[in-house]
């Protein structure tokens, strides 16, 4: 109950501030919070808008939140695009970022992307010696014996993302447990071949691969 009424709680502040930020009319283009705006640029939104729950330099503190630093750009495109045209459909694509991607134009779009992949990613937290060890594994090598395949075969030998393949290295393992979750349970997040994978790995061996990116050395 009390998680309930956290999470409720919350919901109502991030929607007082996204509707603050969608009607705010400030005549600093420099500090505008109008994303309606086709003039206001990228990295105001990103540094008064975006960096409310993905941090200024997209290291984000909450699992709740993906991290963008280091992203790759044709990515995080790809991604808010198919937000702006409401074709992600996990809970918080829908929640949170439909409204506020659906004014953005592909001049902003692009200059979002570019903002946080110019951003320094930073190092996350440690886990447990043992699942990070089961985690390296899995990155690797994938789950021969379930014919899953590595990691590192589309996400690069450093999990730096490659092209529309994202930078996985430094991600909360939080969020990355859910997103598998929605790729192997849901149609939120579709033309991926994350869906076939996804079911061929256990809830153990999720925690553990997405554990091991979390504490991926960031060099």
């Amino acid at each position: 109950m009390q998680h309930w009424r956290f999470n409720m709680k919350f919901n109502s502040i991030l929607w007082v501030a996204a509707v603050g930020v969608l009607g705010a009319g400030c005549s600093n283009l420099e500090h505008s919070r109008d994303l309606g705006n086709p003039k206001v640029s990228a990295t105001t939104i990103a540094q008064q808008v975006c960096s409310l729950c993905h941090g200024i330099d997209g290291n984000s503190v909450s699992p709740n939140f993906p991290r963008l630093s280091g992203q790759t750009p044709e990515y995080l495109v790809g991604q808010l695009e198919r937000f702006r045209g409401h074709q992600r459909l996990d809970p918080p694509g829908f929640e949170y970022m439909w409204g506020l991607s659906r004014d953005l134009t592909d001049e902003q779009i692009k200059g979002l992307a570019d903002y946080f992949a110019r951003q320094a990613p930073t190092q996350n937290a440690a886990i447990d010696a043992q699942q990070l060890a089961a985690g390296k594994v899995i990155f690797e090598n994938g789950v021969p014996s379930k014919e899953a395949p590595p990691c590192l075969a589309c996400h690069g030998p450093k999990a730096q993302g490659l092209a529309a393949f994202p930078r996985l290295a430094g991600q909360h393992q939080d969020y990355l447990v859910k997103q598998l979750h929605v790729f192997r349970e849901t149609e939120g997040r579709p033309d991926t071949p994350m869906k076939q994978i996804t079911h061929l790995l256990s809830q153990q061996e999720m925690e553990a691969v997405a554990g091991y990116l979390q504490a991926f050395p960031i060099e």
